[in-house]
């Protein structure tokens, strides 16, 4: 996969059909509930996570800063600022996720090395305070003395293109979704890879005892067939598959009474261009079942890339922008209008 194809097919989340794969859109009950716009006007939104106090905390890419957000009245205040910007040429990267140990938070910052014309380092920032931060990983050096098989010297996107982070054992979980591999990052800036995936783009994170659970968005064109949740155990080389069938998923989490959801962010069919959005409006939280497919809970959403879950209620961050609640998700299946 080329440099333009991965980067920007990732900012986008695009290219990917929901016709053929296994997910079963149920009918939509009486009363089903809606999904309710909680935050608008962020600039960006990638990753996320729930901080300490019970906030949502959420990178705005483009400004180079996380905000946190009540998730009762949807207040936004700004956290820290000051963090590496996505670079214009790119159109992906700067801040892309954040994570606390403990009250400390963490920012993953990629795509703003020299490889793309940048100057800062990509890696894990430990955030010292409102406009301080410290680099604790350089992972953009270490991955590029540490290439997987097959990458040429100097090749396009040396540093990685790493996508989430979960706090693991006293460090990190890292994604790379360029190199198709998981990395464990100490606070020491000890680095070390824990497995190395084919070409199945890794993007969303999660964690249940020792199991990892990884989200694929599959290469492109992101088939749903493609489009996958597989978990491993620190000393496995290998991943076990545990649902197939929703394209392009951009996240993984665990909600109320331990069910597994994923987020798929939507059919390409208007703009089928190499690097353009995928078709408004039309992304998917989706439940896994027992049997491996995946039940449509809450449809019509307008490029999703992150979510978390409070109790029964889970949050949605937009590519645009945006929040989304969505209450009563451990609920039967339903559409959503908004």
């Amino acid at each position: 996969m080329n440099r333009k194809s991965l980067v920007i097919g990732l900012a986008l989340c695009c290219m990917l059909i929901l016709s053929g794969g296994k997910i079963n859109a149920a009918s939509i009950p009486p009363g089903a509930p809606s999904a309710t716009l909680l935050v608008s006007g962020l600039e960006g939104g990638s990753g996320s996570t729930i901080g300490p106090d019970g906030a949502l905390y959420v990178p705005e890419t483009i400004a180079g800063r996380i905000s946190r957000v009540d998730p009762k009245t949807g207040t936004v205040t700004t956290f820290a600022s000051g963090l590496p910007k996505q670079l214009v040429a790119v159109g992906i990267g700067g801040v892309m996720d954040v994570a606390f140990i403990g009250k400390t938070a963490y920012a993953l910052v990629t795509l703003v090395g020299s490889d793309w014309g940048g100057s800062d380092i990509v890696g894990i920032y430990r955030v010292d305070g409102p406009h301080s931060f410290t680099v604790i990983a350089d992972i953009g050096q270490w991955s590029i003395d540490h290439a997987p098989p097959g990458y040429p010297v100097g090749y396009d996107t040396a540093t990685g293109v790493q996508y989430a982070m979960q706090p693991y054992r006293g460090g990190f979980l890292v994604n790379d979704a360029h190199h198709n591999r998981v990395l464990k990052v100490g606070l020491d800036g000890s680095i070390t890879q824990l497995i190395q995936f084919a070409d199945i783009v890794p993007t969303g994170l999660a964690l249940r005892g020792n199991r990892i659970y990884v989200a694929e968005a599959g290469p492109i064109p992101h088939l749903p067939q493609n489009g996958k949740i597989v978990s491993f155990e620190e000393k496995s080389p290998t991943a076990t598959q545990v649902a197939s069938g929703a394209p392009l998923l951009v996240d993984v989490e665990f909600g109320l009474g331990h069910s597994l959801y994923g987020l798929s962010q939507g059919p390409h069919t208007i703009n089928v261009g190499e690097g353009t959005p995928a078709d408004p409006d039309s992304g998917s939280l989706v439940k896994v079942n027992s049997d491996g497919t995946f039940t449509v809970i809450a449809d019509r959403l307008n490029l999703p890339t992150s979510m978390e879950f409070i109790g029964n209620t889970a949050y949605v961050v937009t590519l645009t922008g945006e929040i989304w609640k969505i209450d009563g998700v451990s609920g039967p299946p339903h559409g959503t209008s908004h």
